[in-house]
């Protein structure tokens, strides 16, 4: 089976801009988030301005103020104002650059398709060039719907990073895979696990951000790890957008590693051999189960619950790299070792 150069060439050139565009967002989202400082700030000031209001007000059981500069406040709150107006430019320009990133990374992706005349799912390049264009598809549906920009440096930083090691350390040509891949269970098997899989990071990192905002609570921040968290949503936002995407990982992961028993009983005449990818694997959705259970058990702390959806982050990394590119087994088809 020949491949097609052209759309090889269009493949990786269409990835290496995606890589550029995602940059120049990461840019601009921390600049979004600098600027987020001083709206924060003036917000609480003008919580403050509004407390020190209402006690000039005569309100109950408070002592009066007499030194509130109504003037003032006015004047700071055209000065929010003006502030929020500029951020939120910072925050348009970031979102719309991640979607047309988001555009071409998916274009890299169907292209290697063409290139290679198969689903391109068929090594570790391809497999993480679509896990990280999904958690960037499910990051932006999430950001954008609710308004949390000040989470795309978190989002993006560790994307770059992938995307980076891809195409360097993991790249790998168009070219045919081995006689085992060429099934129909393929695209049936690996993009269910790489869904469930990419959701379930993207789930991982609202769990890391939600343990930094418990750990330095809005408005009690305290040193340079309290002055980043400050832009943050609040603890209660971040640990139910965890939630809910556990909530789709468990099922399309599970689903996946079924779909792959199915298919490794036709190939090899089991269904489970636990090779050391499969094995990894269950550990995984088990550690997602057990979060879900977790949250779902009384006595248990969201905190400890949030500890093991990032251990199933973990493993998801684990499994993605040191498996795939060191530990041979039978699913060793990352081109690498």
């Amino acid at each position: 089976m020949l491949v097609d150069s052209t759309m090889a060439d269009l493949s990786d050139l269409t990835f290496r801009t995606a890589f550029v565009i995602y940059l120049v967002a990461l840019i601009m989202s921390c600049v979004y988030y600098g600027r987020m400082f001083g709206v924060i700030d003036m917000r609480r000031e003008r919580a403050r301005t509004a407390q020190k209001v209402a006690v000039g007000a005569g309100g109950p059981d408070v002592v009066v103020d007499s030194a509130v500069d109504f003037d003032k406040a006015e004047f700071d709150q055209a000065e929010f104002d003006r502030r929020v107006s500029g951020a939120r430019k910072w925050a348009n320009m970031t979102q719309a650059l991640v979607w047309f990133g988001i555009l071409l990374h998916l274009a890299s992706f169907v292209t290697r398709g063409f290139a290679a005349r198969r689903f391109p799912l068929g090594n570790l390049y391809e497999y993480i060039l679509f896990m990280s264009a999904v958690v960037m598809v499910a990051a932006a549906v999430v950001i954008q719907r609710r308004g949390w920009h000040t989470l795309w440096p978190w989002v993006l930083s560790p994307m770059i990073i992938a995307m980076f090691l891809n195409s360097t350390v993991f790249h790998m040509q168009a070219a045919p895979v081995v006689p085992a891949l060429q099934s129909y269970w393929l695209p049936v098997h690996v993009s269910s696990v790489s869904i469930g899989a990419s959701i379930g990071i993207v789930s991982g990192l609202f769990a890391l951000l939600y343990l930094l905002r418990m750990w330095q609570p809005r408005g009690e921040e305290r040193g340079f790890f309290g002055a980043i968290a400050k832009p943050l949503p609040s603890a209660k936002t971040l640990d139910q957008i965890t939630y809910k995407t556990a909530i789709i990982t468990l099922p399309l992961f599970g689903i996946g590693i079924v779909f792959g028993a199915i298919w490794a009983e036709v190939a090899w005449g089991r269904f489970w051999g636990w090779d050391a990818k499969e094995t990894v694997s269950m550990i995984t959705w088990i550690l997602y189960a057990a979060y879900l259970h977790a949250r779902a058990t009384a006595g248990w702390k969201n905190v400890r619950a949030a500890w093991i959806n990032v251990f199933a982050l973990a493993m998801t990394i684990f499994n993605m790299t040191y498996v795939n590119t060191v530990i041979a087994g039978l699913h060793s088809y990352a081109g690498l070792n």
